[in-house]
């Protein structure tokens, strides 16, 4: 009877196992940030990929709010003040949120943290938004990828997928 047993909680077991090896494997997350004195800028965001499939118009589609990534809805995080395209941004951690158009994105920045994608999006809680033009690479990047460049206290942030490029200056004070 116990090895009965023992044999039942086995493949119990093995079977749980194999049911979880189905389940498709969430977008890594990722972060990049900068640094200038006191002053710290953070994103955290999930990184999907291209795949094959159609991104702008499709994955992320124009004209609608987008969370910047996958899952949960992209993050950033400011100590101290930054000008952010000519737009001073107060200490705090926003969502962050894109609108991509076919010539540009707007940007925006959203006080409404903790969010799953863009589903419970609220336009009163924007705390910036800020347009910037697209330009198209050569390059295909198969992942989304956000990255800061900086120098000294003037950097950049670049969104870059597929064959689209989006660069949004920034300046901490």
């Amino acid at each position: 009877m116990r090895v009965a047993i023992f044999l039942f909680f086995i493949l119990l077991t093995d079977f749980s196992y194999a049911q979880e090896a189905v389940k498709p494997r969430p977008s890594p997350l990722n972060m990049c940030k900068a640094v200038y004195k006191t002053s710290y800028l953070r994103i955290i965001y999930s990184q999907p990929h291209k795949r094959g499939r159609t991104v702008f118009g499709g994955l992320a589609p124009y004209e609608k709010v987008w969370r910047a990534g996958a899952n949960d809805a992209t993050e950033i995080t400011l100590i101290g003040e930054i000008t952010l395209a000519g737009h001073v941004l107060k200490a705090g951690t926003y969502s962050l949120f894109v609108v991509p158009h076919p010539a540009s994105w707007t940007i925006v920045l959203n006080s409404n943290l903790g969010q799953w994608g863009a589903f419970n999006y609220d336009i009163t809680k924007d705390v910036l938004r800020v347009e910037a033009p697209t330009e198209t690479s050569d390059v295909i990047y198969e992942p989304f990828t956000i990255l800061i460049e900086q120098s000294n206290e003037k950097g950049a942030i670049r969104f870059l997928w597929d064959n689209v490029r989006v660069s949004i200056p920034f300046l901490f004070k």
